[in-house]
């Protein structure tokens, strides 16, 4: 039977860009998708560079104006991957003109303009989705489900890392990521450990922030340099609703470190341990083993970990990053289809950068705060 096109518009394409259009392409070869995927246009900063991106990444067409893919009555789906600081105008421009809107993480600098984005969501009535793809990773699945049934016991604790070093050099110029519109390490990292931490353990009821900025100054290009406000590290306490208790740090300025997203959690059976530069691994360990037998047990990811024998029918094989992305989109498009609940919307993306800014806000205040929502 034919199936109903879903048109793309694409904004931006950079990093993320390239990568929400490699898991459309992926997720329409690898799911049985409830839509026939069409890419559409997408936009960059000039029209050369529109045409050229169209080419290269397999849209019909290429434009330097956001504003007119917006309003393109063919388009069914807004997809913005643009920086922080432009995550706002252009959903909200996206829904307003009724389309369903992708947005990639964080889905704004500021709780007060993702919670605009929530509310004209809700309003709207379509479809929201916001990029946290490291949570459609099988083996973070795996976990939230041995929770869940109980093979850790009662869950006591949590730790949680994401580390990169792409900030490392202090002689990097001066960016949006060192604008507090760009939100600082706290909202580019942090919100994806804080995801995390809530999608396996469950709402963060109280916190206890610290932000630090460890290189205060950076080039600003013009042979000067500009005064820094933002966050290089930052970490916190946190209590759980269920009683646990934990932590989490994010870093974009640790020393050799690609893609560390690592969690660790202890129960009073047994624990487990994840870490994203082995993310097709699960370490498990329980008390339940013999004496002389216990220790944490690799569980290696394969097709008994849904939906993995889609990409690979071997074991080891290994999914890839951009594998995760395409889960996400066709998760995403069964939301769009009526088939399911909206994965991860804008209200939860207003939940997480409402955790970011507690974390902030307690640092400042160095006490512990309850997020207001």
């Amino acid at each position: 039977m034919t199936k109903p096109a879903l048109n793309v518009g694409l904004i931006g394409t950079g990093f993320m860009g390239k990568t929400h259009t490699f898991g459309f392409a992926a997720a329409a070869r690898v799911f049985d998708l409830p839509f026939d995927v069409v890419l559409h246009t997408v936009a960059d900063r000039t029209e050369e560079l529109g045409q050229a991106a169209a080419q290269s990444l397999g849209f019909r067409h290429g434009t330097g104006d956001w504003q007119s893919v917006v309003a393109n009555p063919e388009i069914d789906l807004i997809d913005v991957t643009t920086p922080n600081a432009f995550h706002k105008e252009m959903a909200l421009a996206g829904l307003a003109a009724g389309k369903h809107v992708y947005c990639e993480k964080p889905l704004a600098p500021l709780a007060s303009e993702a919670r605009e984005m929530a509310d004209a969501a809700d309003r709207a009535g379509t479809r929201t989705q916001v990029g946290f793809n490291y949570l459609c990773n099988p083996m973070i699945g795996l976990a939230r489900e041995m929770i869940e049934a109980g093979e850790l016991g009662e869950i006591r604790t949590f730790r949680g890392i994401h580390a990169e070093d792409y900030m490392t050099d202090a002689t990097h110029p001066y960016s949006f990521r060192n604008d507090p519109v760009g939100g600082g390490v706290a909202a580019d990292l942090g919100s994806h450990i804080l995801a995390t931490a809530e999608h396996l353990m469950g709402p963060i009821a109280e916190l206890m922030g610290d932000a630090v900025t460890a290189i205060p100054h950076r080039p600003d290009g013009k042979g000067g340099t500009r005064s820094v406000m933002t966050d290089d590290v930052t970490r916190a306490f946190l209590r759980f609703e269920s009683g646990a208790t934990g932590s989490i740090e994010a870093s974009w300025i640790a020393t050799g470190r690609k893609m560390q997203h690592d969690f660790e959690v202890y129960g009073s059976k047994g624990a487990l341990i994840f870490s994203q530069e082995h993310f097709n691994e699960l370490h498990f360990y329980s008390s339940d083993d013999p004496a002389g037998r216990q220790g944490f047990r690799r569980i290696e990811a394969g097709p008994a970990h849904p939906p993995y024998g889609l990409f690979c029918v071997a074991p080891g094989h290994q999914l890839g990053f951009n594998d995760l992305k395409a889960i996400e989109v066709a998760r995403y498009l069964d939301a769009i289809a009526g088939k399911a609940p909206e994965p991860f919307n804008f209200r939860k993306g207003l939940r997480i950068q409402e955790l970011v800014e507690t974390i902030l806000r307690s640092s400042h205040a160095a006490r512990w705060l309850k997020p207001s929502i």
